[in-house]
């Protein structure tokens, strides 16, 4: 009777630094990050610094601008928070079809939620944490890699400022094309030089990321890491390239037109138009890429009043007032939706752990089963 020797114990593998392992391979509870002073005061300093240049800086009448809100078209803001949230499925799609190329095939409806959860921690967190969430969630309810899963979303992020500078810009030049003031050439020429850092970046990745990173002197274990992390930046393949395009396009469309509803909704007399919303709203994305506050709060706002005021000649409160109902339905309304979705998903508890084709073994990687023993 021949005895069949005990399986080998892996070592545990920290796949992704920004997640901090625990037992069971959990990063930190949000909660315990939303009573972090550091979390705390990242949320309040910006807004309340944004009250006092409001009101002393900017002349910002809070009484009329809070009236203009209450008078507001109700079924022009439904409208706006409609086409708003029509974007997620959208992202749940292209991250369905990115995952797909790094082996990784998962339900759109899945993705979309691990999207929307992550929106919620974006929000709350600073540093896009909610990028490091996305990722712990998919490994938390399938067995994937990491590292490969955050390749995902680095070239996602990727696609997103291409389209916002893009788009920004061919939006600037319709909106301006009888003549291009100052500001506006400055925003261009901050655009053009994104669109070049990408590029290149993404050049030096591709052909010169894996023999840079050999030579330094990092352990094996780092090594492998980017080497996973660059399959999952690279997966994409050339075919799918239009259709990612495509729908990365329409998710910043919901983006502009939400902006667009939302000074229809107000009523206000500003020549704005579509163009000039696509451009007001993609410039202002392109901030939430700084990641000091969280959802680039205090930023963003500053950002959006600013270009209203001295580039379509609105009213400084008139432009308090469209800022501060577009940040409601795109950060406000994430914060009470998505806490709903945070506490009522199972994927937060890993409760639809799944196995897609073994991706998350095959370099090392254990499963939470495992690690907690």
């Amino acid at each position: 009777m021949s005895s069949s020797a005990p399986p080998p114990q892996e070592e545990p593998l920290v796949d992704y630094p920004l997640v901090e392992e625990r037992e069971a391979g959990a990063p930190k509870p949000l909660s315990d990050r939303l009573r972090d002073p550091k979390t705390i005061i990242s949320i309040v300093l910006p807004i309340v610094l944004v009250l006092l240049v409001a009101v002393t800086v900017g002349n910002i009448d809070l009484a009329a601008l809070l009236g203009s809100i209450a008078r507001a078209d109700l079924l022009l803001l439904v409208a706006a928070f409609a086409v708003y949230y029509a974007g997620f499925p959208l992202r749940g799609i292209r991250w369905a079809l990115l995952l797909r190329g790094a082996g990784t095939p998962i339900p759109v409806r899945d993705s979309t939620e691990i999207i929307f959860i992550s929106w919620l921690v974006n929000c709350l967190v600073p540093a896009k944490l909610g990028d490091v969430y996305r990722a712990y969630l998919l490994r938390l309810n399938f067995t994937v890699s990491l590292s490969r899963t955050f390749g995902t979303v680095f070239i996602e992020r990727v696609f997103d400022l291409f389209a916002i500078t893009l788009l920004g810009l061919a939006a600037g030049f319709w909106s301006f094309r009888d003549g291009l003031s100052p500001e506006v050439r400055l925003i261009f020429g901050i655009g053009l030089a994104v669109i070049a850092a990408l590029a290149i970046g993404l050049f030096v990745i591709r052909n010169f990321g894996a023999r840079l990173i050999a030579r330094l002197p990092l352990p094996h274990r780092m090594v492998e890491f980017y080497e996973r992390f660059e399959e999952g930046v690279f997966s994409i393949q050339a075919r799918q390239v239009p259709l990612i395009a495509v729908i990365t396009g329409l998710i910043w469309a919901t983006e502009a037109m939400r902006l667009y509803l939302v000074v229809l909704a107000l009523g206000f007399e500003i020549n704005l138009g579509i163009s000039g919303a696509f451009f007001v709203a993609l410039i202002a994305s392109l901030l939430t890429a700084i990641p000091f506050t969280p959802a680039g709060l205090g930023v963003v706002e500053s950002a959006i009043v600013t270009i209203l005021v001295l580039i379509y000649g609105a009213d400084t409160t008139e432009a308090g007032a469209i800022a501060l109902l577009d940040r409601a339905i795109s950060v406000l309304s994430i914060i009470v939706l998505g806490g709903i979705a945070y506490v009522l998903s199972s994927k937060t508890r890993g409760g639809s752990r799944v196995d897609r084709g073994g991706s998350g073994t095959d370099d090392g990687e254990m499963s939470p089963a495992t690690r907690s023993g």
